[in-house]
């Protein structure tokens, strides 16, 4: 079937990307789902800074790539030998598809699967196929997803499937910026009652996390930032206290969890410089590759202090996504502050630089005939 996706032709041009223009918005080719795989109507999708990465070229990745992994969607076709989901159902799609096979799969979430990690650095899918052409040429997927598109293609292990009750922008930020800043927060730093938790970087992870840390209502939940308007944005949104990196630092403001969601050196330098006494740094952030950060190890044996990393918030995507669901259900997790606005696929480039610019939270491509 023919359908219109944002393709990445090259890693690495320079921004703006408004004027240079390395997505361009094209007509593929995308084959019918083969065994084990669904075909989705692709209703809403998220811009991560995953996307942006590879963009940059921090993420290197195969190209010609149709960009996307934060999406939601209806099933419209199910592959042979799917029978747990049927057409007409919503589902959010994931980044890591798991296996449920290998030594990964085993960690109840701690380790990604091995598989899915294979097939995603591949540009494949899960079971090594592709089924995206552009003129009789291959076209990579992008995480298992490509969902800057009308339609995919995914292997039924990449997806969970959610009630209708669930708007698909809200799905969508599920699959992604829930699940990662989400978990860091209960899966990996697992705070106490009473606890205090500090989030450093509020961008789309790092307020996913924030609101989770307030859905508990445990301790203080304090936000850093560099931007004021991120933090300004914070205090809107039920942070307790907000900083910059430099005030937390001066003031001495130090938390038994401490999230670090900016995928920068000294956003982890100061994550680590806030944990307290015995406490645990949750990284979740992907810096650059061969980028470094200065600790003192002193600090951290002598406090007995633990840092930890977490990958797509340690999750088992089909156990905690329902749970993230019934949290905003329940008015506890309200997610719609995550969106700070809406585009059409058109403005993938602009939104690209809105992204770049750290103004953004969570931007979400809509596809208004879904």
């Amino acid at each position: 079937m023919k359908i219109k996706g944002a393709v990445l032709e090259e890693i690495g041009r320079p921004g703006p990307y408004a004027e240079t223009r390395p997505i361009t918005i094209s007509e593929l080719e995308l084959d019918e789902p083969g065994p084990g795989e669904l075909l989705v109507k692709i209703e809403a999708a998220g811009l991560c800074h995953s996307d942006l990465s590879v963009v940059n070229g921090n993420r290197p990745r195969p190209v010609p790539m149709l960009l996307g992994h934060e999406s939601a969607g209806r099933i419209v076709e199910v592959g042979a030998g799917v029978t747990d989901v049927e057409r007409g159902q919503r589902v959010v799609m994931t980044f890591l598809p798991r296996c449920g096979e290998c030594e990964g799969c085993a960690t109840d979430g701690k380790l990604p699967c091995v598989v899915g990690t294979e097939t995603n650095n591949a540009g494949e899918l899960l079971g090594h196929e592709m089924r995206l052409h552009r003129d009789g040429r291959p076209v990579f997927h992008h995480l298992g997803v490509s969902g800057f598109a009308t339609y995919a293609v995914v292997n039924r292990k990449s997806v969970v499937p959610i009630e209708d009750d669930v708007p698909p922008a809200i799905a969508a930020v599920l699959g992604c910026a829930v699940l990662t800043g989400g978990g860091a927060v209960i899966n990996a730093g697992k705070p106490k009652p009473g606890d205090d938790v500090i989030v450093v970087g509020l961008g789309g992870v790092g307020v996913a996390a924030l609101l989770t840390a307030l859905s508990l209502g445990n301790g203080k939940v304090i936000g850093v930032d560099a931007l004021p308007a991120k933090l300004e944005q914070a205090s809107s949104f039920g942070a307790d206290e907000v900083y910059t990196p430099d005030e937390a630092i001066e003031k001495g403001i130090k938390a038994p969890v401490v999230i670090e969601a900016a995928g920068h050196p000294r956003a982890f330098e100061t994550a680590v410089r806030l944990t307290g006494v015995g406490g645990i740094t949750v990284t979740v952030g992907l810096p650059a590759p061969g980028a470094l950060a200065e600790i003192e190890p002193l600090g951290i044996t002598g406090e007995a202090r633990t840092i930890t990393g977490s990958y797509l918030g340690s999750a088992v995507p089909a156990r905690d996504i329902p749970k993230y669901a019934q949290l905003w259900r329940e008015g506890r997790l309200p997610l719609e502050h995550l969106i700070s606005s809406h585009k059409p696929l058109s403005q993938i480039n602009e939104a690209m630089d809105e992204l770049a610019s750290g103004r953004a939270i969570r931007q979400i491509i809509d596809f208004p005939d879904a």
